[in-house]
């Protein structure tokens, strides 16, 4: 049997995308998602805390993130956990995880579609 690696957010783009293109043509955006969560704490005092999410949309999604997406925009996001490893200049092992964005939802729109 195979795992199970999904990820589904809705949250806000803490940037406009900016489209860039790999050595073979292939386009891509990378953005931070913000999610946040609110609740009251014993003291019924309201809370906050936001957490930030890396995003990496490639080719078609890629094209309509930077077409009609912006800072701000609201969105719904399904997709996979995939973590890179590198060595900083320290030759420390340095970790990053990112959301592979598989499927879209624009929900600050008129047309909320769903795009994968």
């Amino acid at each position: 049997m195979n795992g199970l690696n999904k990820v589904m957010l809705i949250g806000n783009f803490g940037s406009d995308p900016e489209i860039r293109y790999t050595d073979t043509g292939t386009p891509v955006v990378n953005l931070s998602l913000a999610t946040t969560d609110r609740w009251k704490d014993e003291s019924g005092e309201h809370q906050e805390r936001t957490e930030w999410h890396r995003v990496t949309f490639w080719n078609g999604l890629a094209d309509l993130v930077e077409q009609y997406l912006h800072k701000g925009s609201r969105v719904y996001i399904e997709g996979k956990l995939q973590t890179h490893e590198w060595e900083d200049q320290d030759g420390t092992t340095r970790y990053t995880t990112e959301v592979i964005c598989r499927e879209l939802k624009f929900l600050d729109s008129k047309n909320s579609d769903t795009l994968q």
